[in-house]
């Protein structure tokens, strides 16, 4: 077939009373949420003191109105009315304060040993966890309020230059690397090995963890079924330069809808849904994680989305799905058929509508071995499409025509976002980045890259698909924006995976399913 363009109508939201916008800072600000409760999940903070006191001021601010001096600029970046205008009830203050040694904490944040560092200041953070249970009631929402020095040096690849404390001689490192290898091996040891082993390198659990802190904090707090919110006291800041929505910084009503939204989903609330979704449709995205390892090993996953935008995540088999030849994950036709099959029971015991249609998103793509497996765990009447969606960025780009007074410089305005070029029946390009006329302007940095998108398996309207994906954009219930650059099957699959497979130590007894617990 011949090339063919569609523009695509920007997917409508639905808010309360059921009316509906396509921003969701304006359906929020004229509806409020699609759905609301008597109040507000009570939520506990932990912080140093002084992350307690700038959260403080934080909450006045969540429930006050905030808005950019410059009216030119609100536009792009919307007043926000306050958090009993926009999400039914105010922000409560905390139900306890929980405060943290800050000399401590910036002790453990510089050791020099990276999986030392992010245990450290993991535990400190987890210490009053025990206490959160013997609470009267449950709060629904732990807030860590998390200095700039953690960040800067508990992630992966972070390094401190003038640590804490000693630097593990090479003797030690050689030690420790074998005392690692027989712990997953399951080989013992003496009883003075492993006391050198201990001397050596501290707790052995550390090093089963993820050297990153949010992973690290994010898996750990699982098992205790508390979803967290992880935010920078610089976030906290509040600077007259912010306050005023200035330029060179990012404005303080942009913070607050973000910052709203995130924490009213994970209290268990949904703030809009989705009214273009068919009854008994669902969108699969394949999550994968690499293993630091030579042998390919990897993590797969699946989060499934719903007509309703709630999220499930379920945890496959651990096997060596990479591929470094093909620079791609494929899983084998039994790890498929469990991971869809597993997926399908956990939507059942959660929601239980019956389903129609099944998509599945993969970045990697589909083979027909795991599309077999796959196909073997969906139910017979339910239609199964395979489809690889992933941003394009060796290929083509587009740009909108204009009437430019200088003719030179006619045609180099952004694509419009919705704009689907349509290549087959079973390819296409979308436009997910562009131009967005209700903001009148492109909020990009780079010129529009377009979603690879292609049916693999099984038959679909390529249109429809395309529109789907175009939907699933606004489904990310951690950020208030109009539309993401990729779709919520996608975009989170990285995370996932890098929080489940990061850190072994953590019992998949303790993973949770709900997707608030990994944003």
């Amino acid at each position: 077939m011949a090339d063919r363009f569609h523009i695509l109508d920007e997917p409508l939201l639905a808010f309360g009373e059921g009316q509906v916008a396509e921003d969701p800072r304006d359906g929020l600000a004229l509806f409020g949420p699609s759905e609301t409760h008597a109040g507000i999940a009570s939520h506990v903070v932990i912080g140093t003191q002084s992350g307690i006191q700038l959260w403080s001021e934080w909450v006045e601010a969540l429930n006050s109105p905030a808005a950019c001096v410059d009216v030119s600029r609100q536009r792009p970046w919307p007043p926000y009315p306050g958090y009993q205008v926009a999400f039914g009830a105010d922000w409560p203050r905390p139900l306890k304060e929980y405060t943290l040694d800050a000399e401590m904490l910036s002790e453990n944040a510089r050791k020099a040993d990276k999986n030392e560092r992010s245990y450290s200041v993991t535990n400190q953070y987890l210490e009053p966890v025990a206490q959160i249970e013997r609470l009267d009631a449950k709060p629904g929402l732990v807030v860590c309020v998390v200095p700039d020095e953690v960040y800067a040096n508990c992630r992966s690849q972070s390094y401190v230059s003038d640590p804490s404390d000693e630097r593990k001689t090479s003797a030690q490192r050689s030690f420790l690397k074998s005392a690692l290898k027989d712990k997953v091996t399951g080989q013992q040891r003496m009883f003075d090995d492993v006391d050198e082993a201990q001397s050596a390198a501290g707790d052995l659990k550390q090093y089963g963890l993820s050297p990153d802190f949010r992973r690290q904090l994010k898996a750990r707090m699982m098992p205790y079924e508390l979803p967290v919110q992880i935010v920078l006291e610089s976030t906290l800041k509040i600077s007259d330069q912010v306050r005023n929505g200035e330029p060179g910084t990012n404005p303080l009503s942009d913070r607050l809808w973000n910052f709203g939204t995130a924490v009213f989903y994970k209290c268990g609330q949904k703030p809009w849904k989705t009214p273009w979704a068919r009854d008994g449709v669902c969108y699969v995205g394949l999550a994968y994680k690499q293993a630091n390892d030579a042998r390919g090993n990897a993590c797969c996953a699946a989060q499934m989305f719903l007509d309703s935008g709630d999220g499930i995540v379920f945890v496959g088999e651990f096997g060596p799905w990479y591929s470094a030849e093909k620079g791609e994950f494929h899983i084998s036709r039994d790890a498929a058929e469990q991971l869809l099959r597993g997926t399908i029971e956990t939507y059942q015991k959660q929601d239980g509508r019956p389903l129609t249609e099944i998509f599945l998103h993969a970045r990697s793509g589909i083979n027909d071995e795991e599309y077999e497996g796959f196909l073997r765990a969906c139910p017979d009447d339910v239609n199964l499409v395979a489809i690889r969606v992933r941003q394009d960025r060796f290929g083509p780009r587009l740009f909108r025509y204009d009437r430019h007074p200088e003719v030179t410089r006619r045609g180099m305005q952004p694509v419009l976002r919705g704009t689907f070029w349509q290549r087959t029946a079973r390819h296409g390009l979308l436009f997910t980045t562009g131009f967005k006329p209700r903001i009148a302007t492109y909020d990009g940095w780079e010129i529009p890259v377009p979603v690879s998108i292609t049916i693999q398996h099984g038959d679909a309207d390529l249109v429809q698909v395309a529109t789907d994906i175009l939907g699933l954009t606004k489904l990310n219930y951690n950020a208030c924006q109009l539309g993401e650059s990729k779709p919520i099957t996608i975009k989170y699959s990285d995370r996932i995976g890098e929080v489940l497979l990061a850190n072994p130590e953590v019992s998949p007894k303790d993973w949770r399913h709900n997707f608030k617990y990994y944003i």
